[in-house]
């Protein structure tokens, strides 16, 4: 199995508490956070990662270099932001197989990837979600469903209970190609939310642990939660 991760935030609203680096690079307990995602991906039986990168990707490219574990690793660069999308078309130049995972890099869903996997592929979906139920919320934006597939988003408001995008997808690698897009665009906004229905998006919901670090408050929760994870196995989280 392969894997695409976007790592390439600044991470803007962290600038306080990771001074310079790039968001997926912040420490958690001594390593950075990237590192938890490519830990989870090697357990889940990935054996090739492509990562996303751009601001300061020296500092990603130098630390991994082309092997983390038993996972080779490509990197795809971004000289200029070119916005989720246009980094997901750069990055699926490096995939040699018809199906592969997404991840955004400053977020852990530890979600059942195999079965994740199994459901993407018998079900023929362009893209799957992997969904997270929450409560008492207004930071995301909610994901509708129906019959197992994505029919519609909302804006962030508050609710009191619906279901967030997890940021852990299952696509077709060639599935981009039939939709107009620019080089810099956003695939939330600009391919999944205007194309959904045109598109087969499947909705596939897990109860797995979920973080993102994309805030200072969230951040600091990270360095006790993810501790869990460097005291035990992802799989016994």
């Amino acid at each position: 199995m392969e894997a695409i991760i976007l790592a390439g935030g600044k991470g803007t609203r962290l600038q306080s508490v990771i001074s310079n680096l790039p968001k997926p690079m912040a420490d958690i307990n001594g390593r950075p956070f990237l590192s938890y995602l490519l830990r989870f991906l090697s357990t889940k039986g990935v054996r090739k990662v492509v990562l996303s990168v751009g601001y300061k990707h020296e500092v990603i490219t130098s630390y991994f270099s082309n092997r983390f574990e038993n996972m080779t690793i490509r990197y795809a660069i971004e000289n200029e932001p070119l916005g989720t999308g246009g980094a997901l078309v750069e990055s699926l130049k490096h995939v040699t197989e018809k199906t592969v995972f997404l991840l955004n890099g400053d977020s852990f869903f530890n979600v059942d990837v195999k079965r994740l996997y199994k459901y993407h592929r018998s079900h023929e979906f362009d893209v799957t979600l992997a969904l997270k139920e929450m409560h008492n919320f207004d930071r995301y934006g909610t994901v509708i469903i129906e019959n197992n597939k994505v029919i519609s988003f909302e804006e962030k408001v508050y609710k009191s209970s619906g279901y967030i995008n997890g940021g852990v997808y299952v696509l077709q690698s060639s599935f981009l190609a039939d939709f107009p897009h620019s080089e810099t665009f956003s695939f939330e906004t600009e391919i999944l939310q205007r194309y959904i229905h045109q598109l087969s998006v499947g909705a596939f919901v897990d109860n797995g642990y979920f973080i993102d670090i994309g805030i200072p408050e969230d951040y600091v929760r990270a360095q006790h939660d993810l501790k869990l994870i460097q005291e035990k196995t992802i799989d016994n989280l």
